[in-house]
C-alpha cells in the first residue's frame, strides 16, 4: 500500500512511520516542514513531501496514496472545519485515519458517515492507544460476561518517553476543565486531572494515574453496556503529577487559558527530567463484570520496555493497515475495529509483554464483616456491595454544635450547615483497595477514604485516620471509632473523637444517623442522619 503519514515527523507519527516501513509499505512522510520530512524519511527509506493541511493538498492527491494518516494534532485545534483534511480524503476516494485523542473529535466524525460510506472508504477517528487498544481490549474482556458495570483504564508511560509539542499542549488543553464521567448509569462532572488512583500495570510497575477526558467517556458505556466508564492517565514522576494536579486545581477555579509560552516553559522543564525515571511504561484496561462464577475483574495489562512505549500509539494504525479490506467503509470512531489478537500480534517485533488476570471481586464490608454480613437488613447489605462505582440519594437533617471547637472541628472537616431537611447525595466508588465516600448535603461535600488495614477498618479525612470498630448489633451496623492518627502519629484516647453511628432499615429503606462528639470537651460536633435509595 501507498501511505502517506501527515506530521510523520512527529513523536508518533515517526513510529507509525517505523513500523510500517518494517511491513513493507510504501510510506511517504508528509508536513509543512519539507527538512524535518526529509530527515525522517531518510531514516526508514520513506518517501518525504511538503504540504499544509489545511492549504493546497493537489501535490498530495498527485501521489495517488491508498491511505493517509493525520498524525499531526493537536486535534482539539483544528478550527472551526475540524474535519475538512479528513473530507478531502473521502472526496479522493482515500482512506482516512487518524491518532486523535480528543474525545470531541473522535466522537464527532460520524457526521462523515454518509459521505465515507458513498465513496466506499473508510475515515476511522481514534486509531490509537484510544479508543482502538483500550476498546478492543474491553470487547475482549467482556466476553461472557451477563453485565458490564465498570470500564477502568490506565495509561502510565515511563518518563523517558519522548514528548511531543501537541502532546504537552492536549494534556494541559483540558487539564483543570470539567468534563462527564459516566458514573453508575449517570453522567457525573469531574475535574481533569483530579482523583488520583494506584494502578499495578505489571512487571513490578506501580503507578498513579490521575482523571483526564478521553474519546473512552463519550463513546463506551453505550458501546459496551457498562455503568460507569473512568480513565486516568500519569506520569513517571510524582513532581509532573503534582505540578499538574496544582495547575488543575488553579484552573478549576480562575478558568484562564493556556499560552504558547506555558506549553513551551513545561516542555522544556520535560526535558531537563528526561534523565531521571525509567523507560518502562506501561497500560492497564479492568472491566468489572457479573458472569455465571460471579463478580470478577478482568485485567488486561501492557508493559513496554527499552523504551519503546510511544510505538503503542501507532500499533493500532498499524494493524489496521495490514488488512484494509477488514474495515467496512464508513465513518465512526475506532471502538473495537481490530481484535485484542491482532494488536497483540502486531506487537511481536516490540519489545512489549502483556497478560490478562481475573480476579474475584467481594465488597469491602462483606469481605470485613465475613458472616456478620449476611445477618444485616438488606437494604444495609445492597448500599454495602459496591462492585462498583455507586450513587445514592435522599433527604436528611443536619444539626451542628454550638461551641467554638465544636465548629471549628466542623469547619475543618467540611460538614454541612445545620438544617432541618436537606437534599442528600452519596457517591461510593472502589479505591485502591478500599472504597471512597463523596457525600454531598445540598452542595456542602466532605470526603473519606474505607480501607482494611491489618484486620481493621480505617476511615481517612484528610490527614487524620480513625480505626472503626464496625460490627453488627440488633440489625444495625454500628461505626465506634477506637483509634485514630494525624498521619502517622497515634492520638491518645483523650484526643480521640467520640462516634455514636449506625445504619439501619425500616420500611423498605436505608436509613443511617451519625453522631460525632469532639474530642476533650464530647461536645456534639455534627449529627446528621436521613435516608437513601439507589440513584437511579
Amino acid at each position: 500500500m501507498k501511505i502517506i503519514v501527515l506530521g510523520g515527523y512527529g513523536v508518533f507519527g515517526a513510529k507509525l512511520v517505523d513500523l510500517l516501513t518494517r511491513d513493507k509499505h510504501e510510506v511517504i512522510v508528509a508536513g509543512r516542514s519539507v527538512e524535518k520530512a526529509e530527515v525522517l524519511a531518510a531514516r526508514f527509506g520513506a518517501g518525504h513531501l511538503a504540504v499544509d493541511r489545511s492549504g493546497d493538498l493537489t501535490p498530495l492527491w498527485a501521489l495517488k496514496p491508498d491511505a493517509v494518516v493525520d498524525a499531526a494534532g493537536p486535534f482539539h485545534a483544528y478550527g472551526d472545519d475540524p474535519y475538512s483534511f479528513a473530507k478531502a480524503c473521502i472526496a479522493q476516494g482515500v482512506n482516512y485515519l487518524d491518532l486523535a485523542d480528543d474525545p470531541a473529535f473522535c466522537a464527532g466524525i460520524v457526521e462523515l458517515d454518509e459521505a465515507a460510506k458513498a465513496a466506499g472508504v473508510f475515515a476511522l477517528s481514534g486509531v490509537s492507544s484510544v479508543p482502538a487498544i483500550s476498546s478492543s481490549a474491553v470487547a475482549e474482556l467482556i466476553k461472557g460476561a451477563d453485565e458490564v458495570d465498570t470500564i477502568s483504564t490506565a495509561i502510565l508511560p515511563g518518563n523517558r518517553a519522548p514528548r511531543g509539542r501537541s502532546v504537552v499542549a492536549s494534556i494541559l488543553h483540558q487539564c483543570g476543565t470539567n468534563f462527564d464521567v459516566p458514573i453508575d448509569g449517570a453522567n457525573v462532572p469531574m475535574r481533569s486531572w483530579s482523583r488520583p488512583a494506584r494502578f499495578d500495570i505489571g512487571k513490578g510497575i506501580v503507578r498513579s494515574g490521575w482523571m483526564i477526558e478521553v474519546p473512552d467517556h463519550r463513546l463506551f458505556a453505550q458501546a459496551f453496556g457498562a455503568r460507569s466508564v473512568l480513565f486516568r492517565a500519569g506520569l513517571e514522576l510524582g513532581v509532573m503529577n503534582w505540578s499538574l494536579a496544582v495547575l488543575s486545581w488553579l484552573r478549576g477555579f480562575w478558568r484562564f487559558p493556556i499560552p504558547g509560552w506555558l506549553i513551551s516553559l513545561l516542555l522544556w522543564l520535560a526535558k531537563l527530567l528526561y534523565p531521571f525515571g525509567t523507560d518502562a511504561g506501561g497500560m492497564s484496561v479492568a472491566v468489572t463484570v457479573r458472569s455465571s462464577a460471579g463478580w470478577e475483574r478482568r485485567t488486561w495489562r501492557m508493559v513496554a520496555t527499552k523504551g519503546e512505549g510511544p510505538f503503542i500509539p501507532a500499533v493500532a494504525a498499524r494493524v489496521v493497515l495490514r488488512q484494509p479490506s477488514h474495515v467496512p467503509a464508513g465513518a465512526r470512531p475506532a471502538v473495537a475495529v481490530i481484535s485484542l489478537k491482532a494488536i497483540c500480534d502486531s506487537m511481536a517485533d516490540l519489545a512489549v509483554s502483556t497478560e490478562t488476570i481475573t480476579e474475584e471481586v467481594q465488597p469491602l464490608f462483606a469481605r470485613h464483616l465475613g458472616a456478620d454480613n449476611a445477618t444485616l437488613p438488606a437494604e444495609v447489605q445492597e448500599l454495602h456491595d459496591i462492585y462498583g462505582p455507586r450513587r445514592w440519594a435522599g433527604r436528611g437533617s443536619v444539626t451542628r454544635g454550638k461551641s467554638v471547637w465544636a465548629r471549628l472541628l466542623g469547619t475543618l472537616f467540611r460538614f454541612p450547615p445545620e438544617s432541618s431537611d436537606i437534599p442528600v447525595q452519596v457517591m461510593m466508588l472502589p479505591y485502591n483497595g478500599g472504597e471512597r465516600w463523596e457525600r454531598d448535603f445540598d452542595g456542602q461535600r466532605f470526603t473519606s477514604y474505607l480501607r482494611q488495614h491489618k484486620g481493621e477498618m480505617t476511615e481517612r479525612f484528610g490527614p487524620f485516620t480513625f480505626t472503626l470498630g464496625l460490627h453488627v448489633s440488633d440489625d444495625k451496623l454500628h461505626f465506634p471509632v477506637t483509634s485514630g492518627r494525624i498521619g502517622p502519629m497515634p492520638l491518645p484516647r483523650f484526643a480521640l473523637p467520640q462516634s455514636v453511628s449506625h445504619e439501619y432499615a425500616k420500611d423498605g429503606r436505608f436509613y443511617f444517623d451519625v453522631a460525632l462528639m469532639a474530642p476533650f470537651t464530647r461536645a456534639l460536633v455534627v449529627h446528621y442522619r436521613g435516608w437513601l435509595e439507589r440513584a437511579s
